[in-house]
């Protein structure tokens, strides 16, 4: 596509979840689990209500992001943008959606997680401002005998 191509962002919706689902298998650096599951993120976005958006060029979503919050801190989660429409401006147009959002209920502070291994999410997220924060360890422990979750 040409890089005029006009894009909208909206609201994310569960009748996204298919062509979102599509994209993050297909983005390196994604990581898709069970926790991603239809009925997951419908949980999610009704948690987070008006915080997670989708791009889209004629019908087909190009880019995604999903936000939510504990109530006192935001946390951005599985920003993409299809190859061929990065450089355009829409990851930073989709994330910013995303921190007006948070501002409105205020929340100021917002967290978001990159592969180590991401390279392009990396250097994404490092060029427009964010602070990597070596002061601070990430656990995880999960509970269930499930380990795509």
């Amino acid at each position: 596509m040409k890089s005029n191509t006009r894009f909208q962002i909206r609201e994310m919706t569960i009748k996204d979840h298919d062509q979102i689902a599509e994209m993050f298998r297909a983005t390196p650096g994604i990581t898709f689990r069970d926790a991603d599951s239809k009925e997951a993120i419908q949980t999610y976005l009704d948690r987070n209500p008006g915080l997670s958006f989708v791009a889209e060029v004629n019908g087909r979503i190009i880019g995604c992001v999903m936000c939510g919050h504990d109530g006192r801190r935001g946390y951005l989660q599985h920003l993409v943008v299809r190859e061929e429409f990065r450089k355009r401006g829409i990851g930073e147009k989709l994330f910013k959606k995303c921190l007006d959002g948070l501002e409105n209920i205020g929340i100021y502070k917002t967290h978001l997680f990159v592969q180590r291994t991401n390279g392009p999410g990396n250097r994404f997220w490092s060029g427009k401002g964010w602070q990597l924060r070596e002061d601070v360890h990430m656990y995880s422990l999960n509970r269930s005998s499930n380990e795509n979750i």
